[in-house]
């Protein structure tokens, strides 16, 4: 053994005794939680003092319970002697603090911790202190035993040194099987700047295939949480995606980082008010989906307030009658409507309203009056009659039914709005019999959360981070600047992979209808997780997808692209999944939604057995062109592109986000020619 392998040997059998202290640690934290939560239920306190402490408590010891076993940490800084902040200090840097005691210093220190950006940010050019940079190598799906740390890189920042990371490359490169993973090891600089982004800045991160946008927004949550964690325990934080397959191939990037019970959902599990039983041809969605069904909802609502054929109110009280002519409760509708209010504080302002005219001419009678007096007279039956009939309660469900069934109502609502072919599309070709039975389509319910926005505000969230924001549509986004109306927003998108019929081709139309026109769209265009050669013949599509982003370029050079023009479809492709699955990683067979069922078949009876799209840890998985947005697998076959580019309007987009699933090799498999 030589002395430099002798000294790296020493040197791994000093950090693995070092994990083993840190392991011990972190078994006494996860034991103490639980002890404090005992504690704490025997704490003589008030309900609702009891109630918070044993929630904050129970909810310490569950987070500290559910943290996924694995390495303890993954890098370490060690400051110059003369660094003010932290001379001659040195740093474990992991997922989450470890200590042996709340007032002793950190055996481990969290990766969102200040101390810990030099970590992603310091260079040979700009060291900030740092005098090594060490990073660890652990064995690929260690589950954090000591002996798994089997190799480290220093670099020596303060002489100048600077190198490319071979742990860093093989973290990246290391195949994917089973849901996604948390990238804290390998943020890089421009990502850690959009990871630290402060709570009240809105961000919009315009990623090409494999640039980490998930990842990044996924870590701005965790990040967010750790340093406001009392101003969003509050307001909370929400995490949008575009299904549930989806959800699931991210739900545990946050646990792994230490943040579990954070709310992960689609946005129409967000806003369902019934659950969608209806479909609607393309033409009705679009128009559904379109900004302007936003006024014609506000008129169709607020055509119920009215003052025409409005009496003199007369309130009894006692042997009394207190009276307010026509005319002024005319005047209180009209000012009540100019201060456009959400509808049910409309009608509760104009109830306030006509009690303090009663009240005043009360007291100028019998002077000051009592509380009661006031609820009694709110609650009589002659002023919420009056009130019925100039500003009537109303459900949104009920406002939709009519406008999807009357005709007349429609065009009232609609005029100089919608062309006559519009509201055509509009209308229930076979209404129900009321709004109770119907059968409400997904486009509906974005409409329906319209009008419920209307009658009154949504409870809002501290900060919520969209993906695939490109295929949201107008009115889907104002559901979503709803929620965020006194929050901010991580918007997560790439305008090529945009394939809705409502997708944005532009990012400042798409902030304007999330409320957020002046969020800093930042681009990130190099790829960690594609392969150059896969990346390059994506880009060849770009030119045909109508959208301003710039094309990607790949740090990895290790990936393969294959291209397999055959006459024989389905025997070519089973030839390519058996060789796919002679090498190691996970297998995706992607086609178009209406060739899956064949070419299940086909694997089938070669022996194959394919997986669908939700079973994260199969290692063959079979899956339609219309789910893999956002999903990745070592090996992708293509099967056809032609038949994808050409299934839907914005089949090109569809194809580019398959053409990007694949993180090592991509075999394309062909009759008929190549659509690029």
């Amino acid at each position: 053994m030589t002395p430099l392998d002798s000294a790296l040997q020493a040197t791994l059998h000093t950090e693995r005794a070092y994990h083993d202290t840190c392991r011990t640690a972190l078994t006494a934290m996860v034991e103490g939680a639980a002890e404090q939560v005992v504690i704490g239920e025997d704490v003589s306190a008030s309900g609702a003092d009891a109630e918070v402490l044993g929630h904050r408590l129970r909810s310490q010891a569950k987070a500290m319970r559910e943290l996924p076993p694995g390495p303890l940490f993954f890098g370490r800084l060690d400051f110059a002697d003369g660094d003010p902040g932290h001379g001659g200090q040195s740093y474990h840097v992991g997922r989450v603090r470890i200590t042996e005691d709340p007032a002793a210093p950190p055996l481990v220190v969290d990766w969102r911790a200040p101390v810990s950006r030099a970590f992603y940010q310091a260079s040979a050019r700009d060291p900030q202190g740092v005098a090594v940079r060490r990073r660890f190598g652990w064995a690929p799906g260690s589950r954090g035993d000591s002996a798994d740390l089997t190799g480290l890189e220093d670099e020596h920042l303060a002489r100048g040194e600077s190198r490319t990371s071979d742990i860093v490359a093989r973290e990246i490169e290391r195949p994917r099987v089973g849901p996604m993973r948390d990238i804290a090891a390998t943020i890089q600089p421009e990502q850690d700047d959009l990871v630290r982004a402060g709570l009240a800045d809105s961000v919009c991160v315009q990623g090409a295939p494999g640039t980490g946008k998930t990842a990044v927004g996924l870590h701005r949550a965790a990040y967010l949480l750790y340093t406001h964690p009392k101003r969003l325990q509050r307001s909370g934080l929400l995490i949008l995606g575009p299904n549930r397959t989806f959800l699931s191939y991210i739900a545990e990037v946050l646990p792994s980082l230490g943040e579990t019970g954070v709310r992960q959902s689609t946005l129409l599990d967000e806003i369902a008010r019934h659950r969608p039983t209806g479909t609607d041809p393309v033409r009705t969605a679009v128009v559904k989906h379109d900004p302007r069904m936003a006024e014609v909802l506000r008129r169709a609502l607020y055509a119920r307030v009215t003052a025409d054929g409005v009496t003199d109110l007369a309130v009894p009280d006692g042997s009394y009658r207190w009276r307010v002519p026509a005319d002024e409760l005319a005047e209180i509708v009209a000012e009540v409507r100019a201060e456009e209010p959400p509808y049910a504080v409309g009608r509760e302002r104009v109830r306030t309203r006509v009690v303090r005219r009663l009240r005043d001419r009360a007291e100028r009678r019998s002077g000051v009056l009592p509380a009661s007096w006031v609820r009694r007279i709110e609650r009589c039956r002659p002023l919420t009659e009056q009130l019925d009939a100039v500003w009537p309660k109303v459900r949104p469900e009920e406002v939709l039914a009519e406008l999807l069934t009357d005709g007349e109502a429609l065009a009232r609502s609609a005029d100089g709005l919608l062309d006559p072919d519009e509201q055509a599309a509009l209308l229930w070709p076979r209404p129900p019999r009321s709004y109770k039975s119907a059968r409400w389509s997904p486009a509906d319910l974005v409409l329906l959360d319209e009008l419920a926005g209307l009658v009154e505000h949504p409870e809002g969230y501290g900060h919520l981070v969209v993906d695939e924001a490109q295929d949201l549509s107008p009115m889907e986004c104002r559901a979503i600047a709803r929620r965020a109306a006194f929050g901010s927003l991580t918007v997560l998108g790439d305008l090529a992979q945009g394939t809705t019929p409502w997708a944005a081709r532009d990012w400042s139309v798409q902030l304007r209808h999330l409320g957020r026109p002046d969020a800093a769209v930042v681009p990130l265009t190099t790829g960690f997780r594609v392969p150059a050669a896969v990346l390059e013949l994506a880009n060849r599509l770009l030119a045909r997808l109508d959208v301003a982003v710039p094309a990607a370029t790949s740090l990895r050079t290790d990936g393969e692209l294959t291209l397999r023009p055959t006459d024989d479809l389905l025997g070519t492709t089973v030839t390519a999944v058996r060789d796919a699955l002679a090498r190691e990683g996970s297998v995706g067979v992607v086609t178009a939604d209406a060739d899956t069922d064949r070419v299940r078949a086909a694997l089938g009876d070669a022996g194959l057995d394919p997986a669908g799209p939700d079973a994260l840890g199969a290692r063959l998985t079979l899956v339609p062109a219309s789910v893999v947005k956002g999903l990745e697998y070592d090996h992708v076959i293509a099967v056809e592109p032609a038949a994808v580019a050409e299934a839907e309007p914005r089949g090109a987009h569809r194809l580019y986000v398959v053409l990007t699933r694949a993180v090592s090799r991509l075999d394309v498999v062909h009759e008929r020619p190549l659509p690029f």
